[in-house]
């Protein structure tokens, strides 16, 4: 007899992956990286265990340009005609997968809504770019922070507070905004201290080395998205105060009628009231008066009254005895007016 074993084996296949760096997932694994895939085939003939097989792939992971620029903050900055360093903040994201340096302009707008709202009516001069260090206070321009024209190697994933310092003319009005633009773009790391070269977006089809995406959002007007920049605006409006000024006498009393309906007659006393209003948005301090009490009258000692108020357009006697008189000036400094109110310098004097 004839007998025929037929015997199927089975066949274990095992397929393990090793790679040569780990995934990350914020600005992503670091461009450059060569990644390696190993996959082992392990199996069985009749239950006995044969030789493995492996077959293994390596690519390089490919640079993504990516940043973001950031006003620090939601509302604009404040700031007074002749200001000298007027600060506005940005900041600078790395959002690449690569150390790079940044290029940096400061520009300004010209006309149109600016970035808090309002109409660019004027350039604030002197504008530079600043980088904050860590030696003074942090996040406010200090003597500490460095005068710079560009980031100089920026790690993947960091960020660098920036200020706008600019100066603001003298001579404007309440509210004129100025509107300001920070725009970094892309430029090759590698060298501390020296700016790199320019970065070009790797055109057609994969390559087998390092190939480079641009892979930025669009900033403001004009920063289109993957241009390998990124920009942001901010914005100075003036606070001044707007003072107006208004003089006024009435007559007190004279020599036959006393206070009843008195007449500017010689030897009549007359009171004069200077009213200074402030219809700007910030207050007016220091604010001195000088008045020359004309020839045909002398002045009262003693009736000088500062910091009084107003009721409608009638002054009112309840100002702080002060200020000074030397002939034929009266004088008087009122400390603050603030926004939207109205004080008062009140004297007497005689007519001759």
């Amino acid at each position: 007899m004839t007998s025929k074993l037929t015997y199927w084996g089975s066949i274990g296949l095992a397929v393990a992956f090793a790679a040569a760096a780990s995934p990350a997932y914020a600005a992503g694994t670091t461009a450059g990286t060569s990644i390696t895939n190993t996959a082992t085939v392990n199996y069985q003939v009749g239950g006995v265990a044969q030789g493995a097989q492996t077959a293994s792939d390596t690519f390089t992971v490919d640079r993504k340009i990516n940043l973001t620029v950031a006003e620090v903050g939601t509302v604009t900055t404040n700031v007074v005609p002749g200001q000298t360093n007027a600060v506005t903040t940005f900041q600078l994201t790395n959002n690449s997968n690569e150390v790079l340096d940044f290029a940096l302009v400061a520009s300004q707008i010209t006309g149109g809504t600016a970035s808090h709202g309002g109409t660019d009516t004027f350039d604030a001069t002197n504008v530079r770019i600043y980088r904050d260090s860590t030696s003074g206070t942090v996040g406010s321009w200090d003597a500490a922070d460095t005068l710079v024209t560009y980031v100089d190697e920026l790690a993947a994933d960091a960020s660098a507070t920036l200020f706008v310092v600019a100066d603001i003319p003298t001579g404007l009005a309440n509210n004129a905004v100025a509107g300001v633009t920070l725009r970094a773009t892309a430029r090759e790391g590698g060298t501390a201290s020296t700016q790199g070269a320019a970065i070009t977006e790797t055109a057609g089809a994969n390559t087998s080395g390092k190939d480079t995406v641009f892979a930025d959002t669009a900033g403001v007007t004009g920063d289109a998205a993957r241009d390998g920049s990124h920009s942001d605006n901010d914005d100075y409006t003036v606070q001044t105060a707007t003072l107006a000024v208004t003089k006024t006498s009435r007559v007190i009393s004279d020599p036959f009628n006393n206070t009843t309906n008195p007449k500017l007659i010689p030897g009549a006393v007359v009171e004069y009231c200077i009213a200074v209003a402030n219809s700007g948005s910030a207050a007016a301090t220091s604010v001195a008066i000088t008045d020359p009490v004309p020839g045909q009258l002398t002045f009262n000692a003693g009736t000088i009254l500062l910091n009084g108020t107003v009721t409608g357009s009638t002054c009112n006697a309840d100002g702080t005895a002060g200020g000074s008189y030397a002939a034929p000036n009266v004088s008087g400094t009122i400390a603050t007016i603030a926004a939207g109110a109205t004080r008062t310098l009140v004297f007497r004097a005689t007519v001759n």
